[in-house]
C-alpha cells in the first residue's frame, strides 16, 4: 500500500509539474537491481559491473561477479546510467569520450540501446559486434577527470633468485629485480594522458676459496666477486594517442666492467608505434647528461652530453608475457664513450600472483678505464626465479 500511494504521489506531481512520469519514478528505481537473462532461460537480477571486449562482467549477492559472453545473452536491462563506446571511435580523449549518450542500457543479443537522459533526448543503437565497452557514469567520471594517488594504480612485478653452493669453494648469488608501471587512465579502452615507470634489478654474488696449505706453503684465500645494479625511472606525458614528451633518469653499476655508477638525466619525445590489448611497442629518443665514475684506472671520471636511442616492446598472452628493451647510448662530447644495452625477459604466471620468469641483461660499455687486468667492454647476465604479479586498483 505504501508503494501504490507513493507513486500515485509521484504521478500527482508529474502533473502539476508537467513531467513525464518514468523520469520522476527514476530515482526511486536506483536500488531496482539490473536484470540479465541468458540464452538458457536463466535470469540474473544484480548489477552490471562493466563489458569490454565481448564479456559483461554481472554481480550478484549470492554468485559474486560472473563473466558472461554477449553469445549467451538474451536480454540486459539497467537501471542505472551506463556509456556505451563503440569499437569505430578513432579517438577515446576526454573531449570525445565525455560527448557519448548516458542514460540506462537494454540490450539484446543484436543491439545495445542507451536510453538518454531528458536533456539529450536522442535514442542511441550500437550493434553488439560494435559494442566494445559498456562502463558505468561513477567509473568513467573517475578515470577521465581524476588522477590515481602516489600509490595507486601501479601494475607490474618483482622477481627473486638465489643460488648457494658449499664445497671447495664457497658461492652464492642473489638476483631480484621490480619493475612498475602507471598508466593514467588506468584502462586500456581510453587515451593515454600520462604514464609512468620505476624499474630496478640487482644481482650481487661472491665465490671464496679458503686459505691452505701444502707442503709448508700457504696459499692465501681469494675472493671473487660480481655486482651489476640498475635503476630507471620515467614519465610520458601524452600529446596524442602516439606523441608524448618524457623525462627520465637512470643509475648503473657493474663492478665487472669497473663501472662504480652511470648517472643519466635526459628528457625528449617518443612514440607509441604499436599499441593492441596484446602488444605495445615504443621508440624513444632523449638528449641528457651523463655522467661515469669508475672505480680504478684512468680516466675515473667522465662527463658527457649524449643521447639515449631506445625501443621498448611488451607482448602479453595467456601464457606467457615478453617485454625487451633494446638501448643506444652515444655521447656527442666524447666519441667513444658510447654504450649499449639489451634486456629480455620472459614471464610464465603459474599459481594466482606467482610466476617463473627467465631474463637476460647485456649491456656493451665502449670506453672503461685502462686496468690490469683488462676490464671487458663486454657483460651478460642471465637469470630466472620466482614472480610475484603486483595488481593495484584505482
Amino acid at each position: 500500500m505504501r508503494n501504490i500511494s507513493s507513486r500515485c504521489f509521484c504521478a500527482g506531481l508529474c502533473l502539476l509539474l508537467n513531467l513525464p512520469l518514468p523520469i520522476a519514478l527514476r530515482a526511486q528505481d536506483k536500488n531496482t537491481p539490473d536484470t540479465l537473462v541468458l540464452t538458457d532461460g536463466n535470469t540474473l537480477r544484480g548489477k552490471l559491473v562493466k563489458e569490454v571486449s565481448g564479456t559483461l562482467t554481472f554481480h550478484t549477492e549470492a554468485l559474486g561477479d560472473l563473466d558472461v559472453k554477449w553469445a549467451n545473452v538474451k536480454e540486459l536491462h539497467t537501471t542505472q546510467s551506463f556509456a556505451v563506446l563503440n569499437k569505430n571511435m578513432k579517438r577515446r580523449s576526454k573531449t570525445a569520450v565525455e560527448s557519448l549518450p548516458m542514460g540506462q542500457v537494454n540490450a539484446t543479443s543484436e543491439s545495445v540501446t542507451v536510453q538518454p537522459s531528458q536533456q539529450q533526448r536522442v535514442l542511441e543503437t550500437i550493434p553488439v559486434k560494435n559494442a566494445e565497452v559498456i562502463v558505468d557514469q561513477g567509473t568513467l567520471d573517475k578515470e577521465l577527470n581524476h588522477e590515481p594517488g602516489f600509490l595507486t594504480g601501479w601494475n607490474g612485478a618483482a622477481t627473486a633468485g638465489a643460488t648457494l653452493v658449499k664445497a671447495t669453494q664457497n658461492q652464492y648469488t642473489f638476483s631480484g629485480s621490480v619493475g612498475l608501471m602507471r598508466m593514467v587512465p588506468t584502462v586500456s579502452w581510453l587515451d593515454t594522458r600520462n604514464r609512468s615507470s620505476l624499474d630496478f634489478s640487482d644481482s650481487f654474488g661472491k665465490i671464496t676459496q679458503p686459505a691452505y696449505t701444502v707442503g709448508g706453503v700457504t696459499t692465501p684465500a681469494t675472493s671473487t666477486k660480481s655486482s651489476i645494479l640498475h635503476f630507471d625511472a620515467e614519465r610520458d606525458q601524452y600529446f596524442s594517442p602516439r606523441l608524448f614528451a618524457l623525462v627520465q633518469t637512470a643509475f648503473d653499476h657493474n663492478f665487472s666492467q669497473d663501472l662504480n655508477l652511470q648517472q643519466i638525466y635526459g628528457g625528449g619525445l617518443g612514440w607509441t608505434a604499436m599499441k593492441t590489448p596484446s602488444q605495445m611497442a615504443d621508440l624513444k629518443a632523449t638528449m641528457q647528461y651523463e655522467k661515469q665514475t669508475f672505480i680504478t684506472g684512468v680516466p675515473r671520471t667522465n662527463n658527457l652530453i649524449g643521447s639515449t636511442f631506445a625501443a621498448d616492446y611488451q607482448l602479453k598472452l595467456k601464457l606467457l608475457s615478453f617485454t625487451q628493451n633494446l638501448s643506444y647510448i652515444p655521447a656527442y662530447n666524447d666519441p667513444r664513450a658510447y654504450s649499449a644495452s639489451e634486456t629480455n625477459t620472459v614471464e610464465f604466471p603459474t599459481y594466482k600472483n606467482f610466476g617463473f620468469s627467465l631474463g637476460t641483461l647485456d649491456s656493451y660499455l665502449n670506453n672503461p678505464p685502462a686496468t690490469l687486468p683488462p676490464t671487458k667492454r663486454n657483460s651478460f647476465q642471465f637469470t630466472m626465479g620466482v614472480t610475484y604479479a603486483i595488481k593495484s586498483k584505482y
